[in-house]
């Protein structure tokens, strides 16, 4: 029997991911990625590089893509403190393209996203502050980075921060619309 539980989101590949914690007065275990389990599942992603990030509050990263031949996959979870994950479906031919899904994570829930290519990736952190892991299926090539601003009319995204809290880099200031952005997916 499969230690992890998928989560439907209404979007296509796009999961939340439940794993068990086994606890008591000492604390927990938890195996937070197995390869087979998730296969068993009919996710079948081998991931190669892990990225892991530390944030004080109200700093928001994102919208994050990266672009073909080198589209990644995300799996995310939180280590520390709770953020609010949103993503933008940027797959053209799905019935869900432009449309934005969030989901808040926390150290203590054990649950993790899987964000699957085609998708602009970001976060708010809502704690004081916030550790963030995560697993891609392709290595990092600046070259075909890509973003979507924050802030974008047609989202509408609420990131559940006043916007002139935000703690925000100079870089994702300057990302264009969805309706602007440069973006191929396969």
């Amino acid at each position: 029997m499969s230690k992890v539980k998928l989560i439907e989101t209404g979007f296509d590949d796009l999961f939340i991911i439940e794993t068990t914690r086994f606890g008591d007065a000492r604390g927990y275990f938890s195996e937070t990625y197995n390869y087979r389990d998730l296969k068993s599942l009919g996710i079948d992603i081998r991931f190669v590089q892990d990225n892991q990030s530390k944030s004080a509050r109200g700093v928001m990263r994102g919208l994050h893509y990266q672009n073909a031949p080198h589209a990644q996959t995300k799996m995310v979870r939180v280590l520390s403190g709770k953020i609010l994950d949103v993503v933008v479906d940027m797959r053209k031919h799905k019935k869900t393209f432009g449309k934005t899904f969030q989901v808040e994570l926390t150290a203590e829930d054990a649950r993790q996203f899987l964000v699957p290519k085609g998708f602009a990736h970001g976060f708010v952190v809502l704690s004081d502050s916030a550790e963030i892991l995560y697993k891609t299926d392709d290595f990092h090539f600046p070259e075909l980075e890509g973003g979507i601003i924050f802030n974008d009319p047609d989202l509408k995204i609420d990131w559940k921060i006043p916007e002139h809290e935000l703690i925000i880099s100079d870089r994702d200031k300057k990302h264009p619309t969805l309706a602007t952005a440069t973006f191929n997916f396969k």
